[in-house]
C-alpha cells in the first residue's frame, strides 16, 4: 500500500497535548494497518481536513482523527456524517463504542480500544464506495 503524506501532518500532531498525540498517533497507526491489510486499497492518502489529520483512500470515505479543546476529556474518529458508516457500525457493535450522532466513534482518554472492531470500522469506511450497495454495507 502506497502512503501519499503530507508535511503539514507533523505540525498538527505536535500542537496537541503530549498525552493527545500519542492517542491520535494510535489512531493513525490503525488506519495504516487497516489499510494495508485491506483487500483493494492500494494507495491512502494522509492529508488535512478541517485542520484535522484526514485519512482517503480511491473508494472510500474520508476518516479523520481529532482532540476538541471543548472536550479535553476525549478524542475521535470521524467519518462522513450522510454515509452510512456510523449506523452500520451502532447496528453491528450497539455499545462496544461510544458514537457522537452519525459522525464519529469516540474515546475516553482512558479507554480501551477494541482493536479488532475499530479496524473493521476502518475498513468499512476505505472501501465505502465499494460497499455502500450492500445491506449493512456488508458487514
Amino acid at each position: 500500500m502506497k502512503l501519499i503524506k503530507n508535511a503539514d501532518i507533523a505540525a498538527v500532531f505536535n500542537n496537541y497535548p503530549d498525552t493527545i498525540c500519542e492517542k491520535l498517533f494510535y489512531l493513525r497507526q490503525l488506519v495504516l494497518d487497516t489499510a494495508s491489510e485491506t483487500e483493494g486499497v492500494d494507495e491512502l492518502e494522509e492529508t488535512l481536513k478541517w485542520g484535522e489529520p484526514s485519512y482517503l483512500a480511491k473508494k472510500g470515505s474520508t476518516i479523520r482523527v481529532d482532540w476538541k479543546k471543548s472536550k479535553p476529556e476525549q478524542y475521535a474518529m470521524y467519518f462522513k456524517c450522510t454515509s452510512q458508516l456510523v449506523p452500520t457500525f451502532k447496528a453491528v457493535y450497539g455499545n462496544r463504542f461510544n458514537y457522537e450522532k452519525n459522525r464519529a466513534i469516540v474515546f475516553k482518554l482512558d479507554d480501551d480500544i477494541p482493536v479488532a472492531e475499530l479496524k473493521h470500522c476502518i475498513a468499512l469506511a476505505l472501501t465505502y464506495h465499494r460497499v455502500k450497495h450492500l445491506p449493512m454495507l456488508g458487514a
